[in-house]
Formats: structure tokens, sequence, C-alpha cells
């Protein structure tokens, strides 16, 4: 599961009034309003009762910040406005080796409300209390410079990235699987509507990777809580996902060549020029598909990219891949299978961004994400699929299998996808293919209701040579409570003014005359 690692430049000194840490106490006056309650409120705010279970450990109020004052991976955000920053902890105890469990929290109340409230998405194994800000798919004007009431969470537990010790404690393992979704969400309403004196009207969740997981869960587990939900780049099926990473590796690793002591040298599986040779290939068969010979595949659904063009014809020279390059880049994008030939994982995209380094899909030798360099040269699948489907919190963690949404359809929920053609852990297919089982399952009520976007170049959640910055919680937000149904989303590149349009899946954007810097020169085109 990857996990997104938020880099803040100045949030700390945004909150750099007096804290408030105390246990529970007598409830909070009603009179919290937007814009009136101001610092004094806010500090009051901090002995609101919220339930025995529940501790307010610190209310804040933070100052206004100017656009660029928050950082968050290197991209500015907009200005943030004056808002009570509440933390806190749910049942909070002792668990598995002595360790203190808990779900810490935290939430920014605005001074000027908009009446909306928004769950955040976590990221990799969770861990963290991100800054609840609203970030994703709002191109730098996060969901709190809306005016969102905005929570986020740890899940349950505390710890790095990828550090899954917490699973030895049976709640822990629970909350950060499913149940830490509807616990916050249920919280952050409270907690909002005992601040202003009211509800919020809509109610709205958005997340990447672990947090697209969880959006999916609401929806399919907690129908009630959302009106809308932003899914990016779900970590859906991370055992399955997992197995289609290692799997490549082992197949790159088989094609190594042999060093001087005879043995596989793993660190040239690709070499620089390898990488040049596959992105040339995938360019020559796949670019001028969309209309424009620009250096990005935009027409996903019609790149039929063939690795065995790229065979050498005779020995192994730079521009050309040798006949074991080519097996493992076939076998490798198509996906694993078990020995009766059934998928175990969707295929990949062959996409400009899979021979990115050092994170593309395609192995460098090096250490990735989860430790050091794989040498291993054979797998046993239908072992290692067997394992995966034993292992009981990755059942209860996965949101590939639901696909019954009548319930969130039927009071009007509405949800918009996105993921990365070259998202180098989960293929952009799984997301599709669950999509295409969840038509077949509602019809036209989730056709109605629901969005697909491929992000053609953009890695896991954002960069690559990609257009991946873009607004579609405005989208989300007019679709739900003004009924206009989104088609194109007009996308940005990160740092520049150029711009051109995502389309529902599998529309592409098909150039039609102009400055290719201009979104106006596109239009959306369904391949026949």
């Amino acid at each position: 599961m990857a996990m997104r690692s938020w880099k803040l430049r100045g949030y700390a000194l945004l909150c750099a009034g007096t804290a408030l840490s105390l246990g529970n106490g007598a409830p909070a006056a009603s009179s919290n309003t937007a814009g009136a309650s101001g610092g004094k409120g806010c500090a009051a705010f901090a002995a609101t009762v919220l339930g025995p279970d529940v501790r307010i450990t610190s209310a804040t109020h933070v100052a206004a910040s100017a656009k660029g004052t928050v950082d968050l991976e290197g991209m500015a955000m907009s200005a943030i406005p004056a808002h009570c920053r509440v933390e806190g902890v749910v049942n909070e105890r002792k668990g598995a080796g002595g360790k203190t469990y808990g779900i810490r929290f935290a939430i920014a109340l605005p001074d000027e409300w908009s009446g909306r409230f928004l769950l955040q998405g976590g990221g990799g194994l969770n861990g963290t209390v991100n800054p609840p800000l609203g970030p994703v798919a709002s191109d730098g004007r996060p969901a709190l410079a809306r005016g969102f009431a905005v929570i986020s969470s740890d899940s349950g537990h505390q710890g790095a990235g990828f550090d899954n010790s917490f699973m030895a404690d049976q709640r822990a393992a629970l909350d950060f699987a499913e149940s830490s979704v509807r616990t916050v969400a249920l919280l952050g309403k409270q907690v909002t509507q005992s601040y202003y004196g009211k509800p919020a009207a809509h109610s709205y969740m958005t997340g990447c990777s672990t947090g697209g997981r969880e959006g999916m869960l609401a929806s399919q587990r907690y129908p009630e809580l959302f009106d809308g939900i932003i899914v990016g780049a779900p970590a859906m099926r991370t055992g399955d996902s997992n197995l289609g990473v290692e799997y490549t590796q082992v197949l790159f690793n088989q094609a190594a060549p042999l060093g001087a002591d005879g043995k596989p040298d793993f660190t040239r599986i690709l070499t620089a020029a390898d990488r040049t040779t596959i992105l040339n290939g995938i360019l020559d068969q796949c670019d001028a598909l969309d209309g424009l010979k620009d250096g990005m595949v935009e027409n996903v659904a019609k790149c039929d990219f063939k690795p065995a063009k790229l065979q050498c014809t005779g020995e192994k020279k730079d521009g050309c891949l040798s006949a074991g390059q080519v097996r493992a880049l076939e076998l490798g994008l198509a996906g694993p299978s078990d020995k009766s030939g059934y998928p175990l994982y969707a295929r990949m995209a062959a996409d400009t961004g899979i021979v990115s380094t050092p994170m593309g899909y395609l192995p460098t030798g090096g250490p990735g994400p989860f430790g050091p360099p794989s040498t291993a040269t054979s797998i046993d699948l239908d072992a290692r699929i067997h394992a995966i489907r034993q292992d009981p919190v990755q059942r209860l963690t996965d949101t590939n299998y639901w696909t019954n949404l009548n319930t969130y359809l039927d009071r009007g929920g509405k949800i918009m996808f996105f993921h990365g053609v070259s998202d180098f852990w989960f293929s952009p297919f799984a997301t599709w293919d669950w999509y295409q089982r969840a038509q077949a399952t509602n019809g036209a009520a989730f056709t109605n209701a629901s969005r697909f976007y491929m992000v053609p170049g953009m890695l896991h959640c954002r960069g690559g040579n990609a257009y991946d910055q873009f607004d579609m919680l405005g989208k989300l937000v007019d679709w739900v409570e003004q009924g206009k149904a989104p088609q194109q989303v007009m996308a940005r590149r990160t740092g520049s003014a150029a711009s051109r349009p995502l389309c529902p899946y599998p529309a592409y954007p098909h150039y039609t005359g102009g400055d290719p810097d201009k979104a106006s020169s596109f239009t959306c085109k369904t391949p026949a």
C-alpha cells in the first residue's frame, strides 16, 4: 500500500498558539458559530464532552495563512482560512505488546464555514494524523480553503508508513481494515455540529491510494455516511497488486545478464538505454493515436503495445531488447495467472511512466519502498495467491469484491474515480475492472451517478509526465448540490499554465488543432 509522504512547510508555525491539553469537562456553550467564535470559541470547545471514549487533547485557533505558506509534497496550497484545529483520541487503551492504541484525529473547523464536512482519507498503512486540509483532487485549493470542516486520523495506531506491527492488535487491525472510516466520520460530524450548533448540510470524502480504498469502502459498507466521494488510485487489492510487482521483478531477474562470476547481474536488468528503447517503442506505437505526437499516450483504450517489435535481430545492443527482456516485458505487463490460466491481477498499462526511476513499474535492480532489491528468479504463484486469500486482514481490507451500491445510489450519492495510467503500484485497469462490474450490478443508477477518469502519464496519485493537477472536488460539489453532472475535467501540469481535459474513460482528449498547451485544442472523443 502506498503512502503519500506529506511535507509541510510552515503549518507547524501556523499552529503555534496555546494548545489546551485536558480531559473531559463540561459541555461547551452552543454559541460556537462560524465566523463569530474565533480563538475564544475554539479554546472553550476544548472542554466539550463528546462521549466516554473520546478525549480532546488540544484545541488551537490557527490564523489565516497566505497562498504558498502551506506546502504539501512541493505543491503550494492556496490561502488557508482561519480555523479551529481540534485534536484528540478515540478509544485510547493498552493493547497487544503493552502498546498504547487509539484512533488519533485532527479536525479543522473554519471560522467561515460553508456548511460542508469532509473526511480525508489516509495513505500507506496510515499511522500518522496528516494535516486536515482535504487536498486530494483539489488543484491546490483544498477543502479547508473552500470552507469545509475537515477531519483526518491515523486509523487507530501510530507508526511509519509501512510498519505493520500494529496488526498484532485485533482492534487496531480491524480499525485499519474498515471500522475507523465509520468511527471518524461520525465523530467528525458530531464535532462539526457541536461547534457550529447545526449539522453539516452535505458530507464528502476524498482520498488517494489507501484513502481511495477507504472511499470505496465507505460507499460499499457504510452507504449512509456521505453524499459524494472521490476515489483516487485505490489500494483495493494490495495482496494481488504486490504479487504482480513481485512477479514482474522475477521475470526481469530471469532475463538479467550474467556477470564476470557467471551469476545474474541484477543491477543490469534494464539499462538507461533499455528504458529509452521501451519508452520510444511505446510512443512509436501509441502516441499518435490521440491525433498529436507530444510524448504522451492519451488514447489509453487503443494502445496495444507490442514489445516483440523491440527485440534485437542479432546480439543484444543499445536500441533493442534481448529475447529475455521482451518476454519479461510481455508477461509482466499482462499480469500473473495461476496454473489454470486464471488472472491473479489485472494487466498493467504500457504508459510512459513505467520506465521512470527510481519509482516506475519496471524494476531498477535497486531497493524499493519495502526493502532491499529482490534476487529471486522463481515464484510459485499458486502458493502465493493461496496465502494472500487466507490472510484475514487482507480479505477484510480488500474492496474489489463488493459491487452492490443500491443503498448509496438510492440516497443520491455520487462517486468519482481517477487513476494514473503510469501508476507503479496499482493497475488502472484493476480499478476499471471494478467499475465495469459495478455497472453490471447496478445498471444505469451507477452509470448516472459515477465517473471514471484515466490520467495519462501520472504516477501513483500524482507526478510523472502528466497533467496531474485537477479540481474534481468542485465538480463533485456541483454535482451533489446542484445536479450538474461532470463530463470533462480541466487538468494542468504542476507549475505550468498548460492545460488539457480529462475525459470520462474510455473517451480521451483528441487533438483538433491549435496550441497543444491549451485545453480548447482538444475534444473528448470515444474510440470506436
